[in-house]
């Protein structure tokens, strides 16, 4: 699946990047670090971040940091999680893109529940419609999470998904139910699911 997610990725050459959290995307870091991108070129921004320092175990840029940014030369924009303030992303993020943010490519994951990104099921992030960056408050940590009026503005989006607990979700995506993933409505969106989580997912 990281092979595969790679090559589009490679394919596309996106100049703008937002990175998913999680463990899901490791492998899929650990392989770009040695293609072929132009690094000193792009943009790295993250999808959502848990409101924790940089070298937390649970924060999002740790993983990508050891992953990938540690290896290549790129301009990373990582999520201020200590301080946990969407007001100071969406300032950096303009500085990049100015009025209109429009990622080439921006890369998801899903989760059991229907979520992506930071962006939960029943939450009135859903509905925000002005603001690039908002925070979530969720029972583990509160969040920072891209908005769907960013994720869907985007060029080209790539859900990653595995295992088998992601089957159900995998199944109402693909079914276009409401939930947060099948909100997402980019210029392209490609969903690329390992076996564990495909298997009867368009049952």
């Amino acid at each position: 699946m990281a092979t595969v997610a790679a090559e589009h990725i490679v394919t596309r050459q996106p100049r703008t990047l937002a990175l998913a959290g999680g463990s899901t995307p490791r492998a899929l870091y650990e392989q770009l670090a040695g293609c072929n991108l132009a690094w000193a070129d792009m943009e790295v921004f993250f999808t959502d971040e848990r409101c924790v320092p940089p070298d937390d175990r649970d924060s999002n840029f740790r993983m990508a940091n050891e992953a990938l940014l540690s290896k290549v030369n790129a301009n990373v924009h990582r999520m201020p999680g200590e301080r946990c303030d969407a007001a100071e992303y969406e300032t950096e993020m303009r500085d990049v893109f100015g009025a209109a943010p429009v990622f080439d490519l921006v890369l998801l994951g899903l989760g059991a529940d229907g979520h992506t990104a930071s962006l939960f099921p029943g939450d009135t992030a859903l509905e925000e419609g002005q603001r690039w960056v908002v925070a979530v408050r969720r029972p583990d940590h509160e969040r920072l999470t891209l908005t769907l009026a960013i994720l869907s503005a985007a060029r080209t989006a790539i859900f990653l998904v595995t295992g088998t607990t992601k089957r159900d979700a995998l199944r109402r995506l693909l079914a276009g139910e409401d939930i947060p993933a099948a909100r997402v409505h980019a210029g392209e969106v490609l969903i690329i699911a390992d076996e564990a989580a495909a298997q009867g997912a368009s049952g």
